[in-house]
């Protein structure tokens, strides 16, 4: 499995099958070819050196949270009710918890 991150587009190249991308103060080159060009400013999701979509502002938004969410708990410091807002809590508190304990 891969996880997939959002980049911004900072610059075209090779007419625009290439970019180069950044995240806070990361860069790296992609390949565009399974979007095809696109305007600089643009957020695409980035795995394994290929950007695979386009992201609008407010998915960006929830992969952001989804992130920040995966780096608590690696950190030891998840709570879950500081994350993921965009779930109807009430509906999935009505869900009984699955063997082991996990939800």
């Amino acid at each position: 499995m891969c996880l997939s991150v959002p980049m911004q587009v900072l610059a075209l190249e090779a007419g625009g099958d290439l970019a180069v991308v950044g995240r806070g103060e990361r860069r790296e080159r992609v390949n565009m070819l399974l979007v095809g060009p696109q305007p600089i400013g643009t957020w695409v999701l980035v795995a394994l050196g290929f950007a695979k979509e386009v992201v609008e502002q407010d998915e960006r938004v929830l992969i952001e949270e989804a992130l920040a969410a995966l780096a608590a708990s690696l950190d030891g410091d998840y709570d879950a009710r500081a994350y993921f807002g965009d779930l109807d809590r009430d509906r999935v508190a009505a869900y009984p918890a699955r063997a082991g304990g996990a939800r």
